[in-house]
This record gives C-alpha cells, sequence and structure tokens, in this order.
C-alpha cells in the first residue's frame, strides 16, 4: 500500500499495564518439540548478562535490511518514511517462534545471527542502549506481546520476548472482545509514541481466528545541535524527479558555527546533521547533477559505510527544507517477494510459540511519523504482527541545497545503527 505523503516516526517504549496474563504452558522446560533442526527458545537465565561491546553483528543485520526493505518500498514520485529498526525488532520476536523452513526464510530476509544465545544478547543489549537515557535526546523503544486469553503458548518463547526483547505480555479476549483489544493495542502504541501513531491496527484485522500480536515502538525527539534561525526561513524552490517545480519552507545555515561533517563521493553530496548530545545525527544523502531514483539504484550497506567514512568537518552552507510526512505501510506482500512467503501461509511452523502449531502471521503493518524543523525532529514508528489459525487471509564553501529529492536516516552514531529511514521526493505533499 502506497505511503501517505507526510512524514512521521513512531517509538512505543514499554509499560507494564493492568491486568494478568492467563496462557497454558506447554512446555516448562524451554525445550523445543523434538523432531525440528532449530532449538526452542531457552531459558532466560541462559543469555550472556549482557552488555556485549561489539553490536555490530545485528546492527549489520538491521542496516542491510534497512537499505533492502527501502529498495522494496521505494517509487519515484513519492514520500517514504519507516523504522527499519521497529520492523527488524518485532519480526525479531517473531522469528523467535520459528522453527525449520519457516525460520530459515526470516532469518534470509532480515540477517539474524544463527545462534540463539548471540542473538538474545546482542537484542538485550541493544534494546538496553536505546533506553539508556543517555544520548542527550528523548529516545525510547518497547515491545510486547497480545495474548490470547487461555492460548496455549510456549512459557520458554514468553520467557525469551520478556529477557532478550524487554516485552510485557498482556492477556487479552480476541474471540470476545476484539474490538476491545484492538483498542488496547492501538492505545498503548499511541500513549508510547506521545500521540504521534494513531489507529496502528484498523477496524476488522483482529477476529476470533487471531491469537497472539507482536509489538515493537520507537520514539525519537531531538534537537539540532546547530539550531537553523526561524527568522531566516523562507519559500524557495524545489525540484521534484518528476517535472515542475515546488515551493517549500527553506531552512537556512551559512553563518561562520555552520560547521558540519561534510563529504562529496560518487556523486553524492553527504551532510551529517547532529542533535544536542552530539551521539544521534540525521545524514542526508543528496544526488549531485543527478536523480534520487539513480542514488537509490547504487545504495548498499556498503556503499553507506564508505561514504561515512569519508566525512570530514568544514564549514556548509545549508539550505533544507521543512517537512512532516506520516506513511503506513501493510507488509505482508512486501515480506513474502523479500524471501519469506511460508510464514504467511498454511506452510508456516511457529512451532516455538505454540506446540500444536498451526498458526501463521495474517498481516505486518507497520506506521510512521517524522516532522523537522528550526529547533529539530521529532519521529516515530510502530510495527504490529498480527498472528492468527487456521487458514490465511490474504574548498570552497560547499553549499547543501537540498531542493530536491533526498534520501535521509536517522542514526546512532555510537553503533551506527539506522533508526529511521526515509525520502523526501516533495516536502509540501
Amino acid at each position: 500500500m502506497n505511503p501517505k505523503a507526510v512524514l512521521a516516526l513512531i517509538l512505543v517504549p514499554t509499560v507494564i499495564l493492568a491486568g494478568g496474563l492467563s496462557y497454558a504452558f506447554l512446555n516448562p522446560a524451554g525445550q523445543g518439540p523434538s523432531g525440528s533442526d532449530r532449538n526452542g527458545p531457552g531459558s532466560p537465565a541462559s543469555p550472556a548478562n549482557e552488555d556485549p561491546r561489539d553490536l555490530s553483528e545485528l546492527v549489520n543485520a538491521s542496516n542491510r535490511f534497512a537499505l533492502e526493505m527501502y529498495a522494496e518500498l521505494a517509487n519515484p514520485s513519492e514520500n517514504l518514511f519507516f523504522s527499519p529498526y521497529s520492523i527488524f525488532t518485532a519480526l525479531g520476536m517473531t522469528y523467535e517462534g520459528a522453527r525449520n523452513r519457516t525460520a530459515d526464510e526470516i532469518r534470509a530476509v532480515f540477517h539474524f545471527p544463527a545462534d540463539d544465545q548471540t542473538r538474545w544478547s546482542l537484542f538485550k543489549a541493544l534494546i538496553g542502549k536505546l533506553n539508556a537515557n543517555d544520548s542527550g535526546c528523548d529516545l525510547s523503544t518497547g515491545n510486547a506481546l497480545w495474548v490470547q486469553r487461555d492460548f496455549e503458548i510456549l512459557s520458554s518463547y514468553v520467557n525469551t520476548l520478556q529477557d532478550s526483547y524487554r516485552a510485557e505480555a498482556v492477556n487479552v479476549d480476541y474471540i470476545k472482545a476484539a474490538e476491545a483489544a484492538r483498542l488496547r493495542i492501538n492505545g498503548w502504541v499511541e500513549n508510547q509514541t506521545r500521540g504521534k501513531i494513531k489507529d496502528l491496527i484498523p477496524p476488522g484485522f483482529l477476529n476470533p481466528s487471531t491469537v497472539l500480536v507482536l509489538t515493537n515502538a520507537i520514539y525519537f525527539k531531538g534537537d539540532w545541535l546547530l539550531a537553523f534561525n526561524q527568522s531566516l526561513t523562507k519559500e524557495m524552490d524545489f525540484h521534484p524527479d518528476a517535472a515542475g517545480t515546488v515551493k517549500a519552507q527553506m531552512m537556512v545555515r551559512k553563518d561562520e558555527e555552520s560547521v558540519y561533517n561534510y563529504t562529496e563521493a560518487d556523486g553524492v553530496q553527504i551532510l551529517k546533521m547532529p542533535y544536542t548530545g552530539d551521539r544521534l545525527s540525521m545524514l542526508v544523502l543528496l544526488p549531485k547533477g543527478g536523480t534520487v531514483s539513480a542514488l537509490e539504484k547504487k545504495l548498499t550497506a556498503d556503499k553507506l559505510s564508505g561514504w561515512r567514512g569519508t566525512l570530514k568537518e568544514q564549514r556548509v552552507d545549508v539550505y533544507f527544507p521543512k517537512f512532516k510526512l506520516e506513511t503506513k505501510y501493510f507488509l505482508k506482500d512486501n515480506l513474502s517477494h523479500m524471501g519469506m512467503p511460508s510464514a504467511f501461509s498454511s506452510a508456516a511452523d511457529f512451532t516455538n510459540i505454540t506446540a500444536d502449531g498451526g498458526i501463521f502471521i495474517s498481516e505486518v503493518i507497520h506506521q510512521a511519523f517524522v516532522s523537522v524543523d528550526e529547533k529539530g525532529t521529532e519521529a516515530a514508528a510502530a510495527t504490529a504482527v498480527i498472528i492468527g489459525k487456521g487458514g490465511p487471509v490474504e574548498p570552497a564553501i560547499p553549499v547543501f541545497n537540498a531542493d530536491h529529492p533526498f534520501i535521509f536516516l536517522i542514526q546512532d552514531d555510537e553503533t551506527q545503527n539506522i533508526l529511521f529511514m526515509g525520502k523526501v521526493a516533495d516536502p509540501t505533499k
């Protein structure tokens, strides 16, 4: 589904909700059913304790997925915005319940570390780092699993999500009160994203066949380290790839203190705009003399890493548009096309969630928001994985003038993890 022409970003921190969780634990020993080529989730005490200094294996996987999902969603004439981190984490929780071919396909799409202990400890450390409140910005993320009352879910699966993904387990009733469950999940998302993500799950997506919903959300708000002077913002021409010109509110920074990390390489201007705390930043990739479509075709994780390595602090005259985007994606078809079709079919094997099997992903919904102005950036995103049972339902001072389509991402500079990613094709839409 095409995104709305508004830019948005969503983050949902973990909260403890009132109401107990009631489900049947079929496998208290935490062992997966026999006959599998992949073990079931282990005890929460088993992952390493904790804070591996090198998160690169998981971050590289997430960033590789980010660029592949961008290519899957990109449309030449439309704005694009999503949180690869949110989708990656929500499907990470889903992957913990998969086995055999289903697990292999999900791992191939998301490039998850195959070793359980490594993956668990890395996710736990990464989530802890993002929620450490030490970045100088308002950054938080959270996970939850919303379980059908009396659904026979394995205790080992719940334990893994609670420990390694810091997910809260909440009991709901999709059979007798599906609409109430939908409103409760959406309310949690809205509350944790400061009202930026509303109605994540539309009416009709939860029904008596639903047994489990997995949610991730992320929220970010940061002030520019080098704020723009609002009085200098003025209406200027912006040139979409398509023929024609539109008027956009362009922010301007070209004083003596306008010093940024900047480089030019392979026909691309690259500008890094830091947020307060100097740990998070926006990295903008602006085609120079070419189109954003041409840039998209050559953008890879290795290219991005190489460009980052050539950034050099220098004076730059910056012209950058104000914009606000809101997007919503239904990712079932996209993820199937990327290589994990069995998870959405009757062939799905999620016997690490329930020993009886017979469940599948009915839809993956992602919604995001971003707003950029003279002061800084606010962004949020949320992802819901809906799981059901039964049959599937389908040297001179460089001038960085962003007056034409560009790609941007919000990253954690310490780990280089891409938290959000998008494209501005027309900031006025």
